[in-house]
């Protein structure tokens, strides 16, 4: 299927990854991101950085939580904030740490707000059974888990 997104999400060992080469030497970008929908067939979010906004829409994830139909664009700064400002509640703040593992780019999220000392890894692959090298910080694999989704997480305060 084309605009299909296939990703594995996993929990990290934080103190791991800050005493590893890849937390000084990879990017860092700075992310802001609300939904406009969070429906369970769908949802639409706005995301926010200093040097890119994007729209995407997302579908339903496949029963194993490996895939999803996903639709995203470019838009202005302008009218990121202007649909952030419409957002539903439940804005999401983190900061992205992305780096090179083993011939994958691996983007570890780094919550804050209401979601402060919570890290997820994720990495996207070209098909779903494409095996990996897991770096050595990650602990526990939460692929499917609706609770680890930012939707979801844009819901609840903690």
């Amino acid at each position: 299927m084309q605009n299909q997104e296939i990703e594995r999400k996993f929990l990290i060992n934080w103190n791991e990854f800050q005493r590893s080469s890849f937390f000084d030497n990879g990017q860092r970008i700075e992310i802001e991101q609300g939904f406009l929908s969070r429906d369970k067939e769908r949802t639409v979010r706005v995301r926010k950085t200093s040097s890119n906004c994007t729209i995407t829409v997302k579908g339903k994830s496949s029963k194993n939580g490996l895939a999803r139909f996903e639709w995203q664009k470019q838009i202005s700064e302008d009218d990121a904030t202007a649909l952030l400002a419409i957002a539903l509640p439940g804005t999401i703040i983190k900061t992205r740490h992305v780096f090179e593992y083993e011939g994958f780019t691996w983007e570890l999220d780094e919550f804050h707000g209401n979601h402060v000392g919570l890290q997820i890894a994720e990495v996207e692959l070209n098909h779903v059974d494409q095996p990996i090298t897991l770096p050595p910080f990650i602990t526990v694999e939460v692929t499917g888990q609706k609770e680890f989704y930012n939707s979801y997480l844009s819901r609840i305060e903690r």
